[in-house]
């Protein structure tokens, strides 16, 4: 089995290109998706958010309300070269369940068929230390301002709002120009759909050929 992450600044279109590769055959699980299930209520992810966070951030059922821990982890005023101290102790508490709950999958996918491509989709895979754990990298890439209105429409935001909140989020992610420097393939999603389609075959006749036999 090949084991392929894929990666990207916020808003780069890595959903997309998961699709697309799923559409050629490849089995895809979202970090953000098992990021989700491990904060319901109930799940200890939940319970040490909660303990550091506060109860502020909770919705009235007792559901984490997303964008308040986001408003929480994140700084409001960003430094580029430091990340928010919040951000790292939120991520040290998800990253290596999330870690876990993927190897876990790629395990499960080895068992069921042993020449798959099995791809984890997650923004922060070299950030959290685990592209290690990968035979090949994928990065995803797009421009700042395609970054910001693909955010807007996203969260049904202005433009300007967008540009904040993405400028606060990336501020605790690598920049492109770092990522593309640990990849192994880059995907320019800053053109048509159909340009990305093509750059998604390209590297998957790639990854076809550095299967297990």
């Amino acid at each position: 089995m090949l084991k392929v992450g894929l990666t990207g600044g916020i808003a780069s279109g890595k959903s997309a290109v998961g699709e697309m590769f799923v559409a050629l055959g490849a089995h895809l699980i979202q970090a953000d998706s098992i990021a989700h299930q491990l904060m319901h209520p109930g799940q200890p992810v939940y319970d040490e958010i909660v303990r550091h966070f506060g109860r502020g951030i909770l919705n009235l059922d007792g559901t984490i309300n997303r964008p308040k821990l986001a408003d929480a982890a994140f700084d409001s005023k960003p430094v580029p070269e430091k990340k928010s101290s919040q951000v790292n102790a939120l991520n040290r508490i998800v990253h290596p369940a999330v870690i876990r709950r993927q190897e876990e999958w790629m395990v499960e996918i080895g068992r069921r068929d042993p020449r798959a491509v099995a791809i984890v989709e997650a923004a922060l895979i070299i950030e959290a230390g685990a592209a290690k754990r990968f035979d090949r990298l994928i990065v995803v890439t797009c421009r700042d301002q395609q970054r910001v209105k693909r955010f807007a429409a996203r969260h049904n935001l202005s433009l300007e709002a967008a540009r904040q909140e993405v400028t606060r989020r990336m501020a605790a992610q690598l920049s492109d120009e770092e990522k593309i420097k640990a990849a192994d393939y880059v995907i320019d999603n800053a053109g048509s759909l159909d340009g990305t389609r093509e750059q998604v075959h390209e590297v998957w006749q790639g990854l076809q050929a550095q299967k297990p036999r």
